[in-house]
């Protein structure tokens, strides 16, 4: 059997670390069992649908590494599910409704003041033929509901193991609305029967949905069911439920605003929450042959967004200047050579930081010039070029033995009189990228060669 997985987002709003959670764990299955994944635009709802996020979406997925094999979308098979409808229909798998939402709304503040749950009560079915045919006749126009058997549905989840709900403490879903628009779970059943699909990857928060699906599954289609797998739900650091906190945590957000490297998001995502330790990865295939469903846990994952900036500073400290060089000229980081990536990457947390080091080395800066006595001490001894990462060495070396400085006394002032920074990479490897008249100007206190 080849694995055959799909994401199935409603283009409505922006992709977050939380659907896109799914989407990787789904793209990561698939790849790692050599099987197939299907972008799916669950846009049936024309109303809120819009081709903005679409774009967002391919946009967020692509710029993730989350490649798809083939693709579809909902507004294009209408017609099907009308046929599935009918179907339905014939069978007597489905009913008409007519209430209103204030109707069904007062039924729900009813029961719930009794203490019961909210579960519809199934009105509808004591309407008569004569009774239907009279509303419709007045122009009311039904919602569909479909009809469940009143069951423990029963299911191997491929991460929970053995599930269970009573069919009992669910409404019958509405799977098609009053004007004829028809809903995700009717039509997300359609297609996973249509198109193949043998595993569906996904929160928690589908359980009861997936009782539901299984239900409708079996009165549309023939078909094995596919195996579904739900995980966790991600809370905030804090343990807080991070539904209403998920607008900064936009995966547009985080690339365009944060600066956040993609691969630490996948790195973070697919192992949190599970037996792996969490560890910066480079490469997807890396990430697919280490990912197994039996090693998510079922307790809660934290998402914590330092966790993140620091996976991220990681993946950045061991990129390759070969691996990072067109992201850099995307950035107008062209210029940035080999020699300074190599030398600075260490000390980058986002990869615009390396601007910084940029300028260290070509200027004009202005240099922090706290002990003038001795850096004209260094002036004298500074060796003569041609450098190499052996000069730094030779140049302290001949400074202590003049000064009797050593440490920090000797390093320091050094330091921010040629980088204006009290930390970063290694001298020996930036004085040779700084060059000796750059060098020879800012340990005289000049902005720039030409000063001096």
């Amino acid at each position: 059997m080849t694995i055959y997985v799909r994401f199935a987002p409603s283009p409505t709003g922006l992709l977050h670390v939380g659907n896109i959670r799914a989407a990787l764990f789904n793209f990561l299955f698939a790849r790692h069992y050599g099987g197939r994944f299907l972008l799916r635009m669950d846009d049936t709802d024309q109303e809120r649908s819009k081709s903005e996020y679409e774009a967002a979406i391919r946009r967020d997925l692509t710029w993730l590494g989350i490649t798809w094999d083939e693709e579809a979308r909902q507004s294009t098979r209408v017609d099907r599910y009308s046929e599935i409808l009918e179907k339905l229909k014939a069978e007597s798998h489905v009913y008409p409704c007519f209430e209103t939402q204030e109707e069904l709304g007062l039924k729900r503040k009813t029961q719930l003041g009794r203490g019961l749950p909210p579960v519809y009560d199934r009105g509808a079915l004591k309407l008569s033929p004569q009774e239907i045919e009279g509303k419709l006749a007045s122009g009311q126009k039904p919602h569909w509901r479909f009809k469940l058997t009143h069951t423990d549905v029963k299911w191997e989840d491929g991460i929970q193991k053995s599930k269970s709900v009573p069919a009992s403490s669910i409404s019958d879903p509405v799977i098609v609305r009053e004007d004829g628009v028809p809903l995700y779970t009717f039509c997300s059943v359609i297609d996973d029967a249509d198109m193949g699909i043998t595993h569906i990857i996904r929160g928690e928060d589908h359980v009861t949905n997936t009782a539901v699906q299984l239900q409708l599954w079996g009165a549309i289609t023939d078909k094995p069911a596919p195996v579904f797998a739900h995980f966790p739900l991600l809370v905030s650091a804090d343990g807080k439920e991070m539904s209403k906190r998920l607008g900064s945590l936009s995966i547009a957000s985080m690339r365009d605003d944060t600066h956040i490297e993609a691969m630490a998001i996948n790195s973070l995502l697919a192992k949190l929450g599970t037996s792996d330790p969490i560890a910066p990865y480079l490469d997807m295939d890396d990430l697919a042959a280490s990912f197994d469903l039996s090693k998510i846990s079922r307790a809660t994952p934290k998402f914590d967004m330092k966790e993140l900036k620091h996976i991220s500073a990681k993946i950045l400290h061991t990129t390759s200047y070969e691996n990072i060089k067109d992201k850099l000229a995307a950035q107008s980081l062209g210029d940035v050579t080999e020699a300074l990536w190599n030398t600075a990457r260490a000390n980058l947390e986002l990869l615009e930081d390396i601007r910084l080091w940029q300028n260290v080395v070509d200027g004009p800066l202005t240099p922090l010039c706290e002990d003038k006595d001795f850096l004209v001490q260094a002036t004298e001894t500074l060796p003569p070029e041609p450098w190499d990462h052996s000069t730094w060495k030779a140049w302290t070396d001949m400074l202590k033995q003049k000064t009797g400085r050593k440490g920090k006394d000797l390093f320091m002032p050094l330091r921010l009189a040629l980088t204006a920074q009290n930390h970063g990479p290694e001298l020996k490897l930036l004085l040779p990228l700084i060059g000796r008249k750059r060098a020879l100007a800012r340990l005289a206190g000049k902005k720039g060669v030409e000063e001096v």
